[in-house]
């Protein structure tokens, strides 16, 4: 070619580094030495040796230097003498991320054969250009060029990318037909394709077919069966090729290292750890990367730290692997300071780096670091990877900063469901239950599919708005997506009508749930207790031992709340005793919970214990021990207690000071009352109430202070409530003030039209005055208006077993023991001067006959039952569904 052809061909192809040649423009000193030792020594191309020109090819440190020698080569017309050159420059131009100046090298090739498109199409597969590597091989094959053992392994591999199954038959039928199935090369290319597919049978049967099989040809086996979650088959395999002699390599030992990590067998990791060592390999950083990603993913993080140590210049793979597994188990704070000590090294993290360490410090709530990594994802203008903006969004909803969370959210060009899942359970998890629902709205409208985390988030926020519709839509859309199947979702349903109060609802759910676990049960029976079901909660609770399930903390938590409101004190101590076996005695949950079902079944003195056995007494703690000294008339140690909390540092809520204010009610303690009725704003930081209006209308009530009850009731900020009104209403009947008793009945009656009580009350104050017309139209309207009395149930547990009484009641089996001993009672309570209140008895009958009456309430026969049916020294708990009558109350102080 004449120089004036090559400098114009130059030109075209590379115009600046032509240009340069061209003004005799000198170049960098280590290319130009070594074209110089080359070049010069020379005036013909034929008398410089190939073998030098390719290893100076080889030197090329850049493509600018590859450049520079491509320039030299062709002004001194060593093209024309071979094609080697050619094919060496198009797998430099590969190397260096250029086939556009490979193509242009090839398409200077007069007639192309089979080695310059082989060199052509693994350009293109090199750099990721699959189409164009399918493509340059069809050419190839309408030239008539055949393939070799170099064409066909490139072409796969394209194909196995863009995962174009029929092609790869069709290179594979080729590659039967030309003999070179068995070849090494062409059969472990083609056992990673399959493998990519899930043909594991095709994989093993080329596998067995090759007939000169190297460490190469294992290798792609193990990681076959490896990719197809099949890694106890690679392990046995990888001690077939050591029982025949065969060493294996890095690749082979890091392959095998990743199987053990599949499989999260430790000790078979220790044990392939000991044979790579043995054979020398420790040192190879592609071995030692795989061991520390093991060990950390596998919780041995000293091993993981142990292997790290020794690597002489960790990557940042090797960095990423050790702090992945920090933050996999927990171990945020060594995951920061192990990215605070990358950094010292001088070693730049990448996004997974980040996302990592993101993850820790939203782990441990450091939101400084957080937002440090998030200025600088911003300035270098990597902000945009999906990895690190959900990251972002995860650190911020943790941190409680929503807004921030958003903002990262928003800043994300693509957000995929794993974005969306982490700013909805975000929103959620903290308590902003609306602006979760809206966006979930706003995921739909997009387009978007969820899944189970997305639905579970969502139940969540209805569980907590007690949205029973919005629960049913979510019902409605996990049924369609086919996640009933799913125990999360089954879960998140139980528990968000359990919430909702639509215990049918949530039955059903748990009926339908696929295999009931701990968590359903768990939101099943928490569901019957808030629900007032405690039995059924019981029962439930002792299917779920049938079914050999171990109780939680929060299982024990709910059966003991069952417990408290039916005052079941004994199945309590039953529960108890599973909270002692089972390790729950320092949970904060489990202890509260006994606390409060000791207080509220009047076992002060083992609630005293259980709280002082709580390791870490909160606020929760205390108010449990406050309110239920308080609900027993022990309002001196409620306060005593109350003045502990505070030394202690430790500041009350609205229900603490209620508890307060109850304790002072009891005990008659108006100035405490009003010091902290008044005062609680500027001393606690504690708004006011309904709560705490009612408790301080129901001190001055009881005080005799009706007056001054009804002007704070004037002056509240709220409107009045039925706990208001029946405060006033309880005071009037107590002070016989029937003015405002009727006044109070009459608000009460507005609010509560179906609840029997209020009239019951309003009569008894009218009977009290004598106003018996006023009691007869009670009664008449109570009838018109279909309102039924509800009847007084009071129960009592004896050895396990809760035994109901009514009024008048003889259903029990022990009925003639019972009357007998309410018999000798009357004739003992008589002599020691207990008179029945009969003007408590609203029945229009003769005294005679409401003394009987009286007599025959539910809670005296419950307590003559408890004292036939227990030991002396035993104390007799009732509970009952209503207030106690006045004449119970004065017979029980006698008894």
């Amino acid at each position: 070619m004449h120089s004036w052809r090559r400098c114009h061909l130059l030109t075209t192809l590379f115009p600046p580094i032509a240009s340069g040649i061209l003004r005799n423009v000198a170049l960098p000193l280590s290319v130009s030495e070594i074209a110089s030792s080359s070049f010069k020594t020379s005036s013909s191309p034929s008398s410089c040796s190939l073998s030098s020109i390719s290893s100076l090819l080889f030197t090329a440190q850049s493509l600018s230097s590859a450049i520079q020698i491509h320039a030299h080569i062709t002004k001194c017309g060593f093209f024309s003498s071979t094609e080697t050159l050619r094919h060496h420059l198009i797998s430099q131009y590969s190397l260096w991320r250029s086939p556009a100046f490979a193509l242009k090298l090839f398409d200077e090739i007069p007639s192309p054969g089979v080695k310059s498109w082989s060199f052509l199409i693994s350009a293109y597969t090199r750099n990721g250009q699959w189409l164009e590597a399918l493509k340059s091989f069809y050419r190839m094959r309408a030239a008539g060029v055949g393939c070799n053992e170099f064409t066909l392994p490139s072409v796969l591999k394209a194909c196995s990318a863009l995962s174009d199954f029929v092609t790869s038959c069709q290179i594979h039928a080729i590659a039967v037909l030309i003999g070179l199935e068995s070849d090494p090369f062409v059969a472990n290319t083609l056992i990673m394709l399959y493998a990519d597919l899930g043909l594991l049978s095709e994989c093993q049967k080329l596998f067995d077919d090759i007939s000169n099989r190297n460490v190469v040809s294992w290798n792609a086996l193990f990681a076959a069966y490896v990719k197809n979650d099949r890694s106890m088959e690679a392990i046995w395999l990888f001690w077939e090729m050591m029982m025949k002699a065969m060493r294996p390599n890095e690749y082979g030992f890091s392959i095998i290292i990743n199987a053990c990590t599949g499989l999260q067998d430790l000790s078979l990791g220790r044990m392939i750890h000991g044979c790579l060592t043995r054979l020398g390999y420790e040192s190879d950083k592609f071995t030692a990367n795989a061991l520390v990603d093991m060990y950390a993913k596998l919780g041995d993080i000293n091993s993981a730290g142990f292997v790290f140590e020794k690597i002489t210049q960790p990557d940042v793979v090797s960095w990423n692997a050790y702090i992945s597994g920090c933050v996999l188990h927990g171990q945020d704070i060594l995951a920061v300071e192990l990215f605070h000590k990358m950094k010292r090294s001088g070693m730049l993290a990448n996004e997974f780096t980040l996302s990592s360490v993101l993850k820790a410090c939203a782990g441990i709530g450091n939101l400084e670091l957080g937002q440090q990594i998030h200025a600088y994802m911003i300035k270098s203008g990597g902000h945009s990877d999906t990895f690190v903006g959900v990251g972002l969004v995860d650190l911020y909803v943790k941190c409680e900063h929503c807004e921030d969370a958003l903002k990262a959210f928003d800043s994300m060009p693509e957000r995929d469901l794993v974005a969306w899942n982490a700013l909805i359970s975000g929103y959620s998890h903290n308590g902003n239950d609306q602006e979760a629902i809206y966006l979930f709205a706003d995921l739909r409208r997009d387009g978007l599919e969820f899944n189970r985390t997305t639905l579970t988030a969502v139940l969540k926020s209805a569980a907590n708005l007690q949205a029973l519709a919005l629960s049913k839509q979510a019902h409605a859309l996990a049924t369609k997506a086919g996640l009933l199947s799913d125990l999360h979702v089954a879960n998140g349903l139980v528990d968000a009508y359990g919430k909702c109060s639509s215990l049918d609802d949530a039955e059903r759910a748990f009926m339908e749930s696929p295999s009931g676990d701990i968590v359903s049960f768990t939101s099943m029976i928490t569901a019957l207790s808030q629900s007032g079901e405690g039995e059924e909660a019981m029962k439930l609770f002792c299917e779920m031992l049938g079914k050999n399930l171990k109780p939680d903390s929060f299982v024990c938590s709910s059966l003991l709340n069952c417990c408290a409101s039916l005052s079941a004190s004994e199945q309590g101590k039953q529960i108890h005793s599973h909270v002692f076996k089972a390790g729950f005695m320092f949970d904060n949950f489990a202890g509260n919970a006994l606390v409060n079902m000791y207080a509220k079944c009047g076992n002060v003195e083992d609630a005293s214990m259980a709280f002082s056995e709580i390791p870490e007494r909160g606020i929760v703690s205390w108010s449990a021990m406050i309110g239920g000294l308080a609900q027993h008339g022990r309002g001196r140690e409620a306060l005593d207690f109350f003045y502990r909390m505070l030394n202690e540092g430790v500041p009350p809520n609205h229900i603490t000071l209620t508890s307060v204010l109850c304790a002072c009610s009891y005990t008659g303690l108006i100035t405490e009352a009003e010091r902290y009725f008044y005062s609680m704003e500027k001393m606690f930081a504690v708004r006011r109430t309904l709560e705490h209006y009612a408790c301080m209308v129901d001190i001055l009530g009881r005080a005799g202070k009706l007056n001054s009850a009804m002007e704070l009731v004037e002056s509240m900020p709220f409107e009045a409530n039925a706990a208001i009104w029946g405060a006033l209403l309880g005071a009037s009947r107590l002070h016989n003030n029937v003015e405002l008793g009727i006044k109070a009945a009459e608000n009460l009656i507005i609010l509560e039209p179906d609840k029997s009580g209020t009239h019951t009350i309003l009569a008894n104050i009218y009977a009290s005055a004598g106003r018996w017309n006023d009691v007869a139209r009670m009664r008449r309207l109570m009838k018109e208006t279909k309102v039924k009395k509800e009847p007084g149930v009071s129960w009592i547990e004896v050895k396990d077993k809760i035994h109901t009484f009514f009024v008048g009641d003889r259903s029990h089996e022990r009925s003639k023991e019972i009357y007998a001993k309410l018999a000798e009672l009357g004739v003992l309570m008589s002599k020691a001067g207990y008179v029945p209140l009969v003007e408590t008895d609203l029945h229009d009958v003769d005294k005679l006959e409401k003394e009987k009456l009286l007599f025959q309430h539910s809670e005296k026969l419950a307590v003559a039952f408890g004292l036939i049916s227990t030991p002396l020294s035993a104390p007799i708990r009732i509970m009952k569904n209503l207030r106690i009558c006045r004449d119970c109350h004065e017979a029980f102080k006698f008894i």
